[in-house]
């Protein structure tokens, strides 16, 4: 036992000359904190839970069935067209594209080859991705394996119209495509410019650059805070407010002759609502366009179309 003892004492004699330590003494305390509570199941992207709940909120996101028991084509994403169509009559209408997108080993079609052959001839970058790359870039939207993203949009300054004799205003127009309409009537009528809120409205975006064939090159639009407002600012600078009502009592052929000769500005409202109601006070005039009887209210491009055809005819 003795021996043992010794034999012992030797050892931690021999292990404190080499430095040895039997523990921390609390020296290294700070590399023992914790890291914080656990995050909950659902905060933790690769837990189960955390990908039903991501499942869930897609779902929820995603629009209503119709009639039909399908769900309606996914939107085309503001800044991007997706599709060989859509891309090609994109290129071809002069879209001002920041990118081509070509997914890698896809099958070639005439419309695939001639969008290669636009984009070049239009100095826009052309890259070669993969389908992975273009299903998370368009989050799974129908790309066909081809995608043009657009730049954003420089929109106007509504001081910048006072020169012009003729304008346009969209008060609740939704749709891109109906914009885009509006533009090629704009540009064909010689209007100065369009006006659209920027809340509640269609702004300048990838499908309205296509619908327009390339009108939007030619006539700015100016986005405002609010449309009541800027149409008041508007008949402070020597405007006169006209805007298309279905219930007005006067039609548009019955305004008088004078009311075109100066500059003004036509106002359209959405297909089904129409004008609302402060824009509608604030219009020195509400017209409507007749039609046969028993007819629905007109889609707002073509409304559109009709009154600036209306102008530029009296003048």
């Amino acid at each position: 036992m003795a021996g043992n003892s010794q034999r012992r004492g030797a050892m931690r004699n021999e292990g404190s000359k080499k430095g040895a330590t039997v523990g921390s003494g609390g020296q290294r305390r700070k590399q023992l904190k914790g890291k914080g509570p656990t995050p909950k199941a659902t905060e933790r992207p690769y837990h189960q839970a955390a990908k039903r709940k991501k499942a869930a909120e897609r779902s929820d996101a995603r629009p209503a069935r119709t009639s039909t028991g399908r769900r309606p084509a996914k939107r085309e994403d503001a800044s991007m067209l997706m599709g060989r169509n859509s891309v090609v009559e994109g290129l071809r209408a002069g879209v001002p594209g920041k990118c081509l997108y070509m997914q890698t080993r896809v099958e070639a079609d005439d419309r695939w080859r001639e969008s290669l052959r636009r984009a070049l001839a239009a100095n826009i970058p052309v890259l070669e991705v993969t389908k992975i790359e273009l299903d998370r870039m368009t989050d799974g939207g129908v790309h066909q394996g081809l995608v043009l993203s657009v730049p954003a949009y420089e929109y106007a300054e509504l001081d910048e119209f006072l020169d012009s004799t003729l304008i346009v205003a969209l008060d609740g127009v939704t749709d891109p495509r109906n914009l885009g309409a509006v533009a090629r009537s704009a540009a064909a009528f010689g209007a100065g410019g369009i006006v659209v809120p920027a809340r509640r409205s269609a702004g300048v975006s990838a499908g309205a650059w296509k619908t327009s064939a390339g009108a939007l090159s030619r006539v700015d639009v100016a986005q405002v805070t609010n449309l009541t407002r800027g149409l008041k600012d508007l008949q402070s600078a020597g405007f006169t407010v006209v805007g298309l009502a279905a219930d007005a009592e006067h039609s548009l052929a019955e305004l008088p002759a004078h009311v075109f000769e100066e500059p003004v500005v036509i106002v359209i409202g959405s297909e089904g609502k129409g004008l609302s109601r402060l824009v509608a006070e604030t219009c020195d005039w509400k017209v409507r366009i007749e039609m046969v009887p028993g007819n629905e209210s007109l889609n707002a491009s073509v409304a559109a179309g009709i009154a600036l055809h209306a102008v530029h005819r009296a003048r």
